[in-house]
């Protein structure tokens, strides 16, 4: 099984635990537009208790990557995504958050 693979079945796991139906061939692609960032313990998780790393989710992922225009509400539905994901579970995987975050904003055909 290749490391990709491995990191996919954790994302998989958090997901069955948030939600029934999901879409493996979008987090597929969320998980490869994040390059080797998925490797590195820091870089692959994402702090629902930071300010700092959820402004960073704010623009470069949604505001850059998704192509949303600035507003209160991109603040709200990360808020929202992390209280889904569990705020006190202490990894949330970026590509799962970043997965939930395309779904919210109904923003799948970025990956297409």
């Amino acid at each position: 099984m290749s490391k990709f693979d491995e990191k996919m079945g954790d994302y998989i796991k958090h997901l069955d635990e948030i939600e029934g139906n999901h879409d493996i061939d979008l987090l597929r692609k969320v998980a490869k537009g994040l390059g080797p960032s998925i490797y590195n313990r820091d870089a692959s998780t994402v702090s629902g208790s930071d300010d700092k790393e959820l402004q960073t989710v704010k623009n470069n992922f949604l505001i850059k990557k998704l192509g949303l225009p600035e507003s209160d509400d991109l603040m709200d539905a990360i808020h929202k995504v992390i209280d889904i994901y569990g705020r006190s579970k202490p990894n949330k995987y970026r590509a799962v958050v970043y997965y939930l975050l395309t779904k919210h904003f109904n923003k799948e055909s970025i990956y297409n």
